[in-house]
């Protein structure tokens, strides 16, 4: 595995450096954790003035173990383009080559997940949900998440997964309900509802998830497992949010709600539509994601509310 160097090495990696999940990681590791932390990707750009900047294509086995070395926890971040193809050739190239690089060089290993590997289904999503995923995106997705398992139970790595349902977020957060609700609000727009205003959403504040993802990372007893990142569990329908929106602008809001066939037609003409389709299942019916057991585990970690992340996106 390592030797005992190792040991003292403070050093944390984040793979796949510049999106807002890891600029706010980095933001928390530098906080709360360590001084030395080093920034991976093709271009990447520093978030704290001590970072150690590192360019590296981690579909090359070479550079991802350079990489790597000298690091205590690597923060696999990575997200591509939604395209079912590049996803299938690039992601589970880049995780065998993460996982042997940190079985190489003794480093534990943090994966960031999301949950498209599971089924669209109101039942509650835990971290024992059988992976029953409804496309291509979703069969990789559940492809990374075995070879993560697999490779920690056969003891090659020391490693955790973070798992997040759809974000929302301060500027820079990329999701649907961002791009069709909230960026529209603030742009005085009114809002796209996908699929269903009644049911009700799980969403992750993003600088939550970070600061959790930060968290598990630093706690020895987080790893061998998966773990949901945590939510405000007072989950809400979309005509619910926008309720709040209302109530935060001071101006009321209507809504429209974009159903199935909209999609269905659009994605003949619009690849984006396409790709996001296997998707919108999960909009028809409760989406149901259960994080007791991080909060269960960690009672003290402040989780924004619903209201409070919306007063703060459209108050940028």
């Amino acid at each position: 595995m390592t030797t005992n160097h190792q040991e003292k090495n403070t050093m944390q990696t984040i793979l796949g450096a510049g999106g807002p999940i890891a600029d706010e990681l980095a933001r928390e590791l530098f906080r709360n954790h360590t001084k030395e932390i080093r920034l991976v990707s093709r271009k990447p750009v520093k978030v704290n003035d001590t970072d150690e900047l590192v360019v590296a294509d981690l579909t090359d086995a070479e550079a991802t173990s350079r990489a790597v070395a000298g690091s205590k926890i690597a923060y696999l971040t990575v997200g591509l383009p939604l395209n079912s193809e590049l996803w299938e050739r690039q992601f589970p190239v880049i995780m065998r080559n993460v996982i042997d690089a940190c079985a190489e060089h003794g480093t534990k290993l943090v994966f960031f997940d999301n949950t498209y590997m599971y089924p669209g289904t109101p039942a509650p999503q835990t971290e024992h949900t059988a992976y029953q995923p409804g496309g291509r995106k979703g069969r990789v997705r559940g492809q990374l998440a075995t070879m993560m398992l697999d490779a920690m139970d056969a003891g090659r790595i020391k490693g955790l997964i973070g798992r997040a349902p759809e974000f929302y977020g301060p500027k820079g957060t990329k999701s649907y309900t961002n791009t069709l609700v909230f960026d529209r609000i603030r742009a005085g727009k009114r809002p796209f509802v996908p699929v269903s205003a009644t049911a009700k959403r799980s969403l992750i504040w993003t600088p939550d998830a970070s600061r959790a993802l930060a968290l598990l990372g630093n706690t020895p007893d987080a790893y061998g497992q998966t773990w949901h990142l945590p939510i405000d569990p007072n989950r809400k329908t979309y005509a619910e949010l926008v309720g709040i929106a209302s109530e935060v602008t001071g101006r009321r809001i209507g809504y429209t709600v974009l159903p199935m066939f909209v999609f269905r037609i659009g994605r003949r003409f619009n690849p984006t539509l396409d790709e996001m389709f296997e998707l919108l299942a999960r909009y028809r019916q409760d989406n149901v994601f259960d994080s007791s057991k991080f909060a269960a585990r960690f009672p003290d970690f402040p989780v924004t509310t619903y209201r409070k992340g919306i007063e703060q996106i459209l108050a940028e």
